[in-house]
């Protein structure tokens, strides 16, 4: 029977030594695999760096602890404690997050997670059985060899825990620049091939899905959520009226919208008529407008002409008294008042809130309907001031000196939730992916609050351009191609 222990003992050991041995050498091997994907942990990826040398150094310890007669004991109480601080690890996982990673590599990688997870608690059982065994041997009682084991047990357990819970609070909050990519947060249902690449989102509802066209404005394309073309709308607008030099169109509930911001002309009309009539007509020049609500109530953004910062604007056409409100403060200079105020206006279109996300920051503004300013949300990226460089020129205009850095592209918003797409690379990510895929990042916009990212992949040398979101799907276009995508447990669960 002692044969047998000492032999269970140093198959153990040996069996410990080839594990080890064999998943270090797979991290090192592909060792920046292996950071990425420890990079993408929605555990541990605030600590990326550290945990993935830290990890390849902790086996080889233990390899050689093991190896050592003298330190065999020290080496099998260090393969349990690792060994329970996996499986803890792999329990949170599946417990407390929407992305489901695998940085073991090798043979190992692919194992399914209950297999995983039985194949851990293998080894800390029969690590546990090794150590009293060989504790027993040299003198130690049960108790005191139970308690080593429970202390190194839950202190290894304690540290992963610690691990989850600081990652999450750098990545939510203390902006430690580690991108969170979602575990099949949408699904591609349907591929449509436009007739031309000039199209764009003007709205979107849970039955129908609006494309504006920059080649020709006056037309409003109309599909289904099968992705049927049920309507090809030509609005009646007369081109010869006024020099219309950026016709776009906008979709809200029943009502459409085509306007131009550089001849200060907003016109409206019911969705079955179209023959538009005028709302506003020289109230007020703007370069870019969102609807506020089917009432005629939009917000502009327009430049002043006292300072020529760009700044918010509400426009009220049925208002007599007061048709058009500056608001001065909601936007924030940090240099020009122009460069560095650009960015994307957006209203969610089921409660009406005003979210503009400044394209050369890391910022986001949300107010209500009233602009009541609720909250000044960052990104997750640390470019806190715009990096741009502008020269004024004698008639007052600026003038970019040099290419900025963007930080900001194409964004959404819906139901609560921003879908807003980024310039700038993460830390373990994928350059190749980054070359083939858009990176939209998705925030809550009543809470300070990273839900996680996604790919949005192009279609060859299509690349993303737009996007907009509904109750079940988000819809993207690249070229000519309309993408429909299903959205899944990781998103819904955060639309209200």
């Amino acid at each position: 029977m002692n044969t047998f222990k000492l032999k269970f003992v140093e198959f153990t050991s040996y069996f410990f030594i080839l594990l080890f041995c064999y998943a270090s050498v797979s991290k090192i091997m592909d060792f920046d695999n292996f950071q990425v994907q420890i990079g993408q942990s929605p555990l541990l990826s605030a600590y990326a760096g550290v945990i993935s040398y830290g990890v390849i150094l902790v086996e080889v310890v233990i390899v050689i602890f093991v190896s050592i007669k003298k330190l065999r004991t020290i080496g099998l109480y260090g393969s349990t404690a690792i060994m329970s601080a996996f499986t803890i690890y792999i329990f949170l996982i599946l417990n407390y997050s929407d992305f489901v990673p695998c940085s073991c590599g090798g043979i190992l990688e692919s194992l399914g997670w209950t297999e995983h997870l039985f194949f851990n608690l293998f080894c800390v059982i029969i690590g546990t059985i090794a150590v009293f065994i060989s504790e027993r041997t040299s003198g130690y009682s049960k108790l005191s060899t139970a308690a080593l084991l429970l202390l190194s047990n839950i202190l290894s357990c304690l540290a992963v825990i610690f691990l989850f819970l600081s990652s999450e609070n750098i990545i939510k909050e203390d902006n430690n620049f580690t991108r969170r990519y979602l575990m099949h947060p949408i699904v591609e249902k349907q591929n449509t091939l436009l007739d031309n690449s000039y199209y764009y989102f003007a709205g979107a509802d849970n039955k129908n899905v609006y494309l504006g066209n920059i080649k020709f404005p006056q037309q409003i394309l109309v599909l289904d959520s099968a992705m049927v073309i049920k309507k090809k709308m030509n609005i009646e607008l007369d081109i010869n009226e006024l020099p219309y030099r950026k016709l776009e169109t906008k979709v809200l509930g029943s009502h459409y919208y085509i306007f131009d911001g550089t001849v200060a002309m907003i016109k409206s009309g019911l969705l079955n008529h179209s023959k538009p009539e005028t709302v506003s007509q020289n109230d007020a020049y703007f370069s870019q407008l969102a609807v506020i609500n089917e009432n005629n109530s939009f917000i502009l953004r327009t430049q002043s002409s006292r300072t020529k910062d760009l700044i918010i604007a509400s426009l009220h056409p049925d208002n007599d008294n007061n048709k058009v409100q500056l608001h001065a403060d909601f936007l924030q200079k940090q240099s020009d008042g122009v460069f560095d105020n650009d960015g994307v206006l957006n209203v969610d279109r089921a409660n009406g809130d005003i979210v503009y996300t400044y394209r050369y920051r890391n910022q986001f503004i949300v107010a209500d309907s009233t602009f009541k300013v609720k909250h000044r949300l960052n990104t997750i990226d640390t470019v806190s001031t715009a990096h741009v460089k502008s020269v004024k020129l004698p008639d007052g205009k600026y003038k970019m000196e040099k290419p900025p850095l963007k930080v900001n592209g194409f964004s959404t918003v819906y139901r609560k939730l921003l879908f807003n797409q980024s310039f700038l690379k993460g830390r373990y990510e994928s350059a190749k992916r980054w070359k083939n895929s858009k990176v939209v990042d998705v925030y809550k916009t009543d809470s300070k609050l990273y839900i996680g990212s996604l790919y949005m992949e192009n279609r060859g040398e299509n690349k993303v351009s737009d996007i907009i979101v509904t109750d079940q799907f988000l819809y993207a276009i690249a070229g000519n191609h309309l993408i429909q995508y299903q959205l899944t447990k990781p998103l819904l669960r955060h639309l209200k």
